[in-house]
């Protein structure tokens, strides 16, 4: 079926005070769910800004510091794990998205957010279907929200070695998957999520003993969100 493609995105708003809102992490097994929100400077226009999942790593960094340094200000937003599993994913998506607009430097006077809703906070908003496709500062915060996650996932790798986080970033993949049910759940991974509650019924809890395993390396692709535009 061949995709259909959206409109150009008309706001509303007409200032400078837009703060666009993306999030990166709801279909992964471990870790925080993490959101950017960003407001981009009228006079510093940044080239080049997309999905976040349709640029190569290169760039997606080299975009990740350009926004930091250009962006009339941005935030990071999150839950973690155990925040998570009390809330469920949908719920902590909110509340992460709430965290990183409520933590921008500057007052934002209007949100649009990547999705087909909205949190119910305090500012005047509206969701944009495949925003980060057609909204310059979604795109952005896509790119900041992916990058500090993806890093994450890597630094975790080098504690929890032998789940591949570093190639797969915590998504079910068979590797992922496998590997949970030899070593068992880490501190990192969401109980709630079936997965990692059958592994635990069969295998248990991570132990450091399981350190000397070796790092997955197989290279399998997967997609980025499984949730994407379908809260």
């Amino acid at each position: 079926m061949a995709r259909v493609e959206l409109p150009p995105f008309e706001c509303s708003y007409r200032g400078s005070l837009l703060a666009g809102v993306d999030e990166v992490g709801r279909g992964p097994l471990i870790g925080a769910v993490v959101t950017a929100a960003v407001i981009l400077h009228p006079d510093r226009p940044i080239a080049g800004l997309a999905d976040s999942k349709k640029l190569t790593e290169k760039k997606r960094n080299a975009l990740y510091d350009e926004i930091m340094a250009k962006a009339e200000a941005w935030c990071i937003g999150r839950c973690e794990a155990h925040e998570i599993d009390k809330l469920n994913i949908y719920q902590a998506t909110m509340v992460a998205m709430e965290r990183a607009v409520e933590g921008l430097g500057v007052e934002p006077e209007y949100v649009l957010v990547d999705g087909n809703r909205c949190p119910n906070w305090r500012w005047p908003s509206e969701p944009v279907v495949k925003g980060d496709s057609r909204v310059e500062s979604i795109s952005a915060a896509s790119i900041l929200a992916k990058v500090t996650r993806d890093r994450e996932m890597e630094v975790l790798e080098q504690t929890y070695s032998g789940y591949g986080l570093a190639k797969h970033k915590g998504y079910p993949t068979p590797v992922h998957l496998e590997a949970l049910n030899r070593l068992g759940a880490t501190p990192e991974h969401r109980r709630s999520f079936r997965p990692v509650r059958e592994a635990i019924d069969a295998v248990g809890l991570w132990q450091p003993t399981t350190m000397a395993d070796p790092v997955v390396t197989e290279d399998l692709s997967f997609p980025t969100d499984l949730f994407e535009n379908n809260d």
